[in-house]
């Protein structure tokens, strides 16, 4: 989906049509989470702080973030994903993997297939997707960011590893900056530099990357479309529609959530070991904090045990609270781990 968030908001609020749209925490402590493509124009980009936003565009309109909105959307485009194919693998609420080699509508082409989806999703949502048509999976995600917004990009496979060879390691899907710097030090620029690297040269540089580059920059990914993943924990969250300074009021809320929680927990045939607090702040900072218990989690009693000690080691609260969530993961492990983790989500 092109500049989905923004996008969303434009559709639902006539007045921002035409405007520079930020989705995110504002101008003084938050951070853009998706930009419109007037937006763009100007530099504004997802992750940017929201005082520099507004540096770069003073008519730049801030949006608060309405991610149930968001989700319905997806799960309305979702559903014409499945009227193709049901060999989906989403990557996130707006982008997904499609194989669309057995298809439903028994179609050979799938470049009409992917023209077909975007007009259904025009005409239904009223919001424009890029799609990128290709034999696997690394160029499929090329081609669908190369002619945004509202594109449709073939790379056909006689062309595949050409255009791999062309292509600028930054723009490599997967490849930050630390990687990037490192190929440069190794004169590796474009996909062309790394064939002269033998498989074993490019593990010793990068990892068990190295494999990935090496065959990557020939064309070659055989990674397989993954509609049903193993589950690997099972959660529940809430956004409050007023931020949450008080820390009572907050546990109260936590205390309902995790009685959700054991309910989902029992319904399953999996028994976890660590419980994960999930916090999101005002300011859209996350913050996600672990422990893992010696054993499986079999009681209620013994989830509350381990909520409190979680909660309490994210006392005294920084910021007012708009998200708390927990999950229960950690399914098979044979021993205990304390997993302690802070992020910033866009």
């Amino acid at each position: 989906m092109d500049a989905f968030f923004a996008s969303v908001e434009q559709r639902d609020n006539p007045n921002l049509k035409g405007l520079p749209v930020a989705v995110g925490g504002g101008e003084e402590r938050g951070v853009v989470a998706a930009a419109s493509y007037e937006a763009r124009k100007f530099g504004v980009r997802s992750a940017m702080n929201g005082k520099r936003a507004k540096e770069l565009c003073p008519e730049l309109v801030f949006v608060r973030p309405r991610f149930e909105a968001y989700k319905a959307v997806s799960n309305q485009i979702h559903s014409i994903y499945e009227r193709y194919t049901d060999s989906i693998e989403p990557l996130s609420l707006d982008e997904a993997y499609l194989d669309i080699t057995e298809n439903k509508m028994r179609m050979s082409s799938a470049t009409f297939i992917a023209q077909a989806i975007k007009n259904d999703i025009f005409n239904e949502t009223n919001l424009i997707a890029s799609a990128g048509v290709s034999y696997n999976k690394f160029l499929a995600k090329l081609a669908s960011d190369e002619d945004k917004p509202n594109g449709l990009f073939v790379i056909p496979p006689e062309h595949g590893k050409k255009y791999v060879e062309k292509l600028p390691i930054q723009k490599f899907y997967g490849v930050g900056k630390a990687t990037a710097s490192r190929m440069q030090e190794l004169n590796i620029f474009k996909g062309k530099d790394l064939l002269a690297f033998n498989e074993r040269e490019l593990n010793h540089y990068f990892g068990k990357s190295g494999s990935f580059f090496y065959q990557i920059a020939r064309g070659i990914d055989n990674r397989k479309v993954i509609s049903e993943r193993e589950r690997k924990s099972i959660g529940v969250e809430t956004t409050f529609s007023e931020n949450i300074s008080n820390e009572i009021e907050l546990w109260d809320s936590a205390k309902r959530l995790l009685e959700t929680l054991w309910k989902r927990s029992s319904k399953s045939n999996k028994r976890g070991r660590t419980l994960s607090l999930k916090l999101r702040y005002s300011d859209f900072t996350t913050i996600t904090k672990s422990k893992t218990a010696d054993t499986d989690i079999t009681t209620e009693n013994e989830l509350m045990d381990l909520a409190v000690q979680v909660y309490n080691a994210v006392l005294p609260l920084e910021n007012p609270i708009r998200l708390i969530g927990f999950s229960i993961s950690g399914f098979d492990r044979e021993a205990p781990t304390v997993d302690l983790q802070q992020t910033i989500n866009f």
